[in-house]
């Protein structure tokens, strides 16, 4: 019996319930028993004008033998039998009365333990229902939530899986076929096949590489060296490491900074990585010919830098999802022309992040060029 309630709220609430009411009842039943002479001696004094003395009780009351003796013995009678039925009752009611409310209490708390359980068994789309706005809904509220999200992780865990297998397949299927096409026969033993070998491996090697650099990023694996940052310096050690790829498509690079630009709480070489990421990205998707322009404002307690180019744009529907790791708005024209791994701009919104700024990307469509913006909050 011991073991039953330990292991049921519903009987343990249900037991608080009784003994509450048994206490109730006990404190009633000693208390009228104590009051009750006294009272009666009081009301009876005051209604036939006899004192306690003129009574014969003295310092007992009622104990002497007499009419009075035995009409207190006969009213104190009729109000136990009375206060019996009654406390029968009150208990009788309170008792089904903490049933039902211990059934509403621990009816969602079943519900949830049900679904937590399938939630454990795989089935991430359970939910329960909420009921009213009370501390058991709210529970029940952010118990869904949690389950939404361990279904989103769960959702992004098995993408992220079919991800790395479909990119890792991509080099090594062409470094094989490469080298089948050389023990063949098929493919010439020259420096363009050992080329193109080489570039398939430096892929790979890069990808492992991007997908190492985002594994501690996002566990936050790494220390930042905050400290007091001019932003010119950033802007310009991008562009003049970013200015030969530019010159070789023939891609006009632009600075606009506000002047007096106010200094940046940031880490130099991880912001100078967002950045880096943010133009390269511009530069890969702007075609020859095209303008990329690296702008940078102070914006109440934050300074905004913004990348923004003229070249094949976002589409609306991609918008927020452009972030996400491996996701490409165009994979096919990516991958022909050399794309890169998919998660560089996953990086970036990480580190951004960890700086305590946002990040985000505008465009106007396709073909209308893009924004990307984010933000690093300034030293004081």
């Amino acid at each position: 019996m011991i073991d039953y309630f330990r292991r049921h709220l519903g009987a343990k609430l249900l037991l608080s319930y009784v003994a509450i009411i048994g206490v109730g009842v006990a404190v009633l039943i000693i208390a009228s028993q104590f009051i009750l002479p006294t009272s009666f001696n009081r009301h009876m004094s005051g209604m036939m004008g006899i004192t306690n003395s003129g009574m014969g009780m003295g310092n007992q009351g009622f104990g002497n033998s007499g009419p009075m003796s035995q009409l207190y013995i006969d009213y104190r009678a009729s109000f136990n039998e009375a206060l019996t039925y009654a406390a029968l009752a009150a208990m009788l009611a309170a008792v089904a009365l903490s049933l039902l409310f211990t059934r509403s209490v621990i009816a969602p708390v079943r519900a949830m333990s049900f679904a937590a359980q399938r939630i454990a068994d795989g089935r991430y789309d359970e939910r329960v229902n909420v009921k009213g706005a009370d501390e058991l809904a709210q529970l029940a509220s952010r118990f869904n939530q949690m389950a939404e999200k361990l279904n989103q992780i769960e959702s992004m865990r098995r993408r992220l899986i079919g991800d790395v297998s479909h990119e890792l397949r991509t080099p090594l299927t062409a470094i094989k076929g490469s080298m089948e096409g050389l023990m063949d026969g098929v493919l010439p033993a020259n420096n363009e096949t050992y080329q193109q070998i080489h570039a398939e491996a430096d892929r790979l090697n890069r990808l492992v590489d991007d997908l190492q650099e985002l594994s501690r990023v996002e566990a936050r694996a790494y220390q930042l060296d905050i400290r007091s940052v001019d932003v010119s310096t950033l802007v310009h050690t991008v562009t003049k490491r970013l200015a030969p790829h530019a010159e070789s498509k023939r891609i006009l690079l632009d600075l606009e900074l506000a002047p007096d630009l106010p200094h940046v709480l940031a880490d130099e070489d991880r912001a100078v990585q967002v950045l880096t990421n943010l133009t390269g990205n511009a530069l890969q998707y702007t075609p020859e010919g095209g303008r990329i322009t690296i702008s940078a404002k102070r914006i109440d307690h934050e300074v905004q830098i913004a990348v923004q180019d003229t070249g094949i744009g976002i589409p609306p529907e991609h918008l927020s999802n452009i972030f996400d790791r491996f996701y490409r708005v165009d994979k096919s024209r990516s991958r022909q022309s050399g794309g890169g791994s998919g998660i560089g701009l996953t990086i970036a919104r990480a580190l951004v992040e960890a700086h305590g700024g946002r990040i985000w990307v505008e465009s106007k469509g396709d073909g209308l060029g893009s924004i990307f913006t984010f933000t690093l909050p300034i030293a004081k």
